[in-house]
């Protein structure tokens, strides 16, 4: 399991207390230095049967600096993508990726269910 965050973001701090006391392995990666691929983003967005916005970190200084709330209805779905993966600040954190199952943005009760207590691990 994939577990994408950024160190600073309390969200992630949360998520990342949460998979620990629940005994959940993970890989650790941090969206800044690693950030997601064009083909990554694109096999995730696929995955998680999302709106590609739901990828974009929407409360983010660069989102809003960048006026993207008003920009990205225009966009391509490729632009968009292009766009997330040029920056990994734009995208939206923590991301869980296990097998087919992607989670954008901590959840306790949607992570509970779709990865917690050992019910989904291939």
């Amino acid at each position: 399991m994939l577990f994408i965050q950024y160190p600073k973001c309390s969200t992630c701090q949360k998520a990342r207390k949460w998979l620990d006391a629940n005994n959940i392995t993970y890989t650790d990666r941090h969206i800044a230095e690693r950030r997601p691929t064009g083909e990554e983003l694109k096999e995730w967005h696929k995955k998680s049967g999302l709106p590609l916005k739901k990828f974009f970190n929407t409360s983010g200084v660069l989102y809003k600096e960048m006026q993207l709330k008003d920009k990205l209805p225009a966009m391509s779905e490729e632009e968009q993508i292009a766009l997330l993966a040029g920056n990994g600040m734009l995208v939206k954190r923590p991301i869980i990726v296990d097998g087919e199952t992607v989670l954008v943005g901590f959840r306790e009760a949607e992570w509970a269910e779709k990865i917690g207590g050992g019910a989904m691990h291939s």
